[in-house]
């Protein structure tokens, strides 16, 4: 079992025991039983991951911590032997032991990553993290719940009671695919072959996909909301313009309308500037976080998407978890589908709103950039997703070089490059020419053609 062994000091030591636990962190002394530790383990692998501390010990009444740490390393076996022992437990989990710089005692640092399946305890019970707390799933109930935050089982597979197959194989949307896609098809066994209708029942997908009014069948788990407050601060009754539009209709059209909407409202919004000016957001943004919002929301949650348009932001809030091992350090990386065989079927029609899948969020964090607008920040609450689309200049490179250098040396063209977001190297050197001319820096003597840098004016 591998791990890492690491000096830190004095000053770390102060900011660990300085953490709170919450959601993401625990302590614990070295004499922790095997059952609790698993306990957690399990309960962090089937959230949103977190760092455990094994060998600091909180008093009950201040919640003072002390850093007790084991004596060896070969002392803490028992806990590694332990995460060997837990069920489908290969590489979620990180070690680092923590030595402290004059006790010469160990800290245990257990990192575990938000997985894909389901860790169970060493007794076989399953926990999950909220907030300070590792909770129970002991119910049929809750472990379906767990199941489909994982993406271990779809909800998009569910058949729809109130269904009818005539909802898709006569709406105006299935026909102008099946022209555009699928001629000379018999609908019924097309659905059949695609697993869109079980038991004479449409499933979740086949409803959304392809019923011209799915909200009939699905009520308020598959429309979209739109708000305008006329504030930049928080949303209330007082600031609310008007009333809400509900944008309904198949998962094809309610993308394309919702987009179309809030780019509308959008541009009435005036921000005061140089006089009054139109706020601005990437077209390509919008309907990126959008289309996602509505393909890998969880509707399974009787809660429609909302999007809420500020004076100075754009607030899209998407029901349910981030899937899988999705989290919000990694989702421009990882791929994990919730609805996968709607984002499949979806990306056939013409025009797909979802044409790079596995791309669209970075598309929209880039064409972010090249307005030189903050980038979108994704925050993950107890049921749902909320991307903020914040209308803030970026500082100018120029700002930007000079914040950098106030806390290093010398800045070269591939860190300006890497800082700015700027992709020519010559666009990046004029930035640097720019600053030479006001006298804030210069170049470094000695240093030329690849190895060349600049230093604050000496």
């Amino acid at each position: 079992m591998n791990y890492q062994e690491q000096v830190i000091t004095e000053g770390e030591i102060s900011r660990v025991l300085k953490i709170e636990e919450n959601h993401f962190n625990d302590f614990k002394a070295k004499d922790i039983s095997g059952n609790k530790f698993s306990k957690i383990v399990s309960a962090f692998a089937n959230a949103s991951g977190g760092d455990i501390y094994i060998g600091i010990r909180e008093e009950n009444n201040t919640k003072t911590k002390h850093w007790e740490g084991f004596q060896y390393i070969e002392d803490a076996n028992s806990f590694l032997q332990i995460l060997y022992c837990i069920p489908n437990a290969e590489n979620f989990y990180e070690l680092d032991f923590l030595r402290h710089p004059t006790l010469n005692t160990y800290v245990l640092k257990v990192t575990i990553f938000k997985t894909n399946s389901i860790i169970h305890t060493t007794d076989d019970k399953i926990f999950v993290r909220r907030g300070a707390q590792s909770l129970p799933v002991d119910t049929p109930e809750k472990i379906r719940r767990l199941e489909l935050d994982k993406g271990i089982a779809y909800y998009e597979n569910e058949t729809v009671g109130e269904s009818e197959i005539t909802d898709v194989t006569e709406s105006e949307i299935y026909k102008k695919f099946s022209e555009a896609i699928i001629p000379a098809t018999d609908p019924q066994k097309w659905l059949i072959k695609q697993r869109l209708i079980r038991g004479n029942k449409l499933t979740v997908a086949g409803e959304l996909l392809f019923a011209d009014e799915p909200q009939i069948c699905l009520p308020k788990r598959s429309s979209i909301k739109i708000f305008r407050y006329k504030t930049s601060g928080i949303a209330d009754r007082d600031t609310l313009y008007g009333q809400p539009i509900t944008i309904e209709g198949c998962v094809y059209n309610l993308i394309y309308a919702a987009v179309f909407k809030t780019k509308e409202i959008i541009e009435s919004v005036r921000k005061l500037g140089h006089g009054f000016e139109s706020i601005e957001y990437p077209e390509e943004t919008l309907h990126e976080i959008i289309t996602n919002a509505v393909l890998h929301r969880d509707y399974s949650i009787a809660t429609d998407i909302q999007i809420r348009i500020f004076d100075n932001r754009v607030e899209v809030e998407s029901p349910g978890k981030l899937p899988g091992h999705v989290t919000v350090a990694n989702i421009l990386n990882a791929q994990m589908a919730r609805n996968p065989k709607m984002v499949r079927l979806i990306n056939k029609f013409p025009d797909a709103p979802n044409k790079d899948v596995g791309e669209g969020l970075n598309t929209a964090f880039e064409a972010m950039n090249k307005l030189r607008l903050k980038a979108p920040e994704i925050i993950e609450s107890e049921n749902s997703v909320i991307v903020y689309i914040r209308h803030e200049r970026l500082a100018s490179p120029e700002d930007m070089v000079r914040e950098f250098l106030d806390g290093h040396e010398e800045i070269t063209n591939s860190q300006g490059r890497k800082l700015t977001g700027i992709k020519s190297e010559n666009t990046m050197k004029r930035v640097f020419c720019r600053l030479r001319d006001q006298g804030l820096i210069e170049m470094i003597p000695g240093r030329a053609l690849c190895k060349s840098a600049w230093r604050k004016k000496q």
